[in-house]
């Protein structure tokens, strides 16, 4: 994240549930992308939910820097924000992934699903 919390407008933009590409670095230092939820904590905290044990988990576990890419409603409307994993948590419960499947859905998110979902705070 930037030093210090985020203009009021880029928290706005934040706010909304808009598609986000993370960017990791995978264990050769390489980088890597994928598309993700996301929701604006407020301050200079965002949450993120993973697969426990999955791919973008342990990219997380192992090397904490992370870069996000935040879309608007055009190729010049973003944010890019950079920052490390501060907190790695399971979510046994799904809370969180309820929380962010609402925010992006409106909906909890489906219990048979068959995903067993982590959080991140960066």
């Amino acid at each position: 994240m930037p030093s210090g919390v985020p203009p009021a407008h880029v928290q706005s933009f934040l706010r909304e549930p808009r598609p986000a590409i993370i960017g990791s670095l995978l264990g050769d230092g390489s980088p890597n992308t994928v598309v993700t939820w996301y929701l604006w904590l407020g301050g200079t905290r965002l949450m993120l939910s993973t697969q426990k044990g999955g791919f973008r988990e342990r990219n997380l576990a192992r090397n904490g820097r992370v870069a996000l890419t935040v879309l608007g409603e055009d190729w010049y409307d973003y944010v890019s924000l950079r920052g490390r994993v501060v907190e790695m948590r399971g979510d046994p419960n799904r809370v969180d992934l309820g929380t962010l499947s609402q925010h992006y859905w409106g909906v909890p998110y489906p219990r048979d699903a068959g995903y067993q979902p982590s959080t991140v705070i960066v």
